[in-house]
């Protein structure tokens, strides 16, 4: 929302700011109005966006975020291409809340092929994480076996080893499952496994998380796919 003197950006705001206050009463009202105030795609998107955020049901939360990301498929300009990320995984959590897992599944993927296009910062890593949790819990098949580096970070997280988790965590939680985003994990381990500072049981966990990850158990092989156009 970069134009503050839209009436649109200007309720949204409002609204945003009663939230904070926990008045979400007045916010569903404001974003209301944001909505009824919309004078083409590109304000009711914005409008939609955030009067997804107050539905009553998942029905609706899904109607509101489906209206979003159709309006923003409307606009089709570089004003929008920063949204996809985010529609595409309110999308996904809103089919999720429906038990609708497939579904899910397709939206979180594409809300990963557009989290480059997400300005570089704290939303965009917490919207990584946030899809990369999308993406593993409605993988289609399970894996045969733990994956031994949960193992290590349940027991780096009993000790509080903060320093080691610093490392190895970021690329953990915020794999989409790249080539790329795979191999900062395994660089992450092989640099903890090279210090040889972890208790021994740990040391053997994280020596047998390599193995596993090198022989490529465990990855989706999922190169960066290249943008859709709009």
């Amino acid at each position: 929302m970069t134009d503050p003197d839209n009436i649109v950006v200007q309720l949204c705001v409002q609204g945003m700011q009663a939230e904070t206050e926990g008045r979400d009463t007045r916010a569903r009202d404001l974003f209301r109005q944001a909505w009824d105030a919309a004078q083409d795609d590109y304000d009711a998107c914005i409008a939609a966006h955030y009067l997804a955020r107050h539905q009553a049901t998942p029905q609706e939360t899904l109607r509101w975020n489906q209206e979003c990301l159709n309006r923003a498929d409307k606009v089709g300009d570089g004003r929008v291409r920063g949204f996809y990320a985010s529609l595409h995984g309110n999308m996904a959590r809103a089919h999720r809340d429906l038990g609708q897992i497939d579904q899910a599944r397709e939206h979180f993927e594409s809300a990963a092929e557009h989290i480059d296009d997400v300005p570089a910062g704290p939303h965009q890593q917490w919207l990584r994480y946030r899809i990369a949790a999308g993406l593993r819990a409605t993988a289609r098949s399970a894996p045969q076996h733990d994956d031994p580096v949960g193992e290590l970070l349940t027991g780096l997280c009993a000790r509080t080893d903060l320093e080691a988790l610093s490392l190895l965590l970021p690329p953990y939680m915020g794999s989409l499952g790249t080539s790329e985003d795979e191999e900062r994990i395994t660089t992450a381990l092989r640099m903890l496994h090279s210090e040889r500072r972890l208790p021994d049981e740990q040391q053997t966990v994280l020596s047998r998380a390599i193995t596993v990850r090198s022989a490529g158990y465990g990855r989706q092989d999922r190169s960066r796919p290249t943008t859709r156009s709009r």
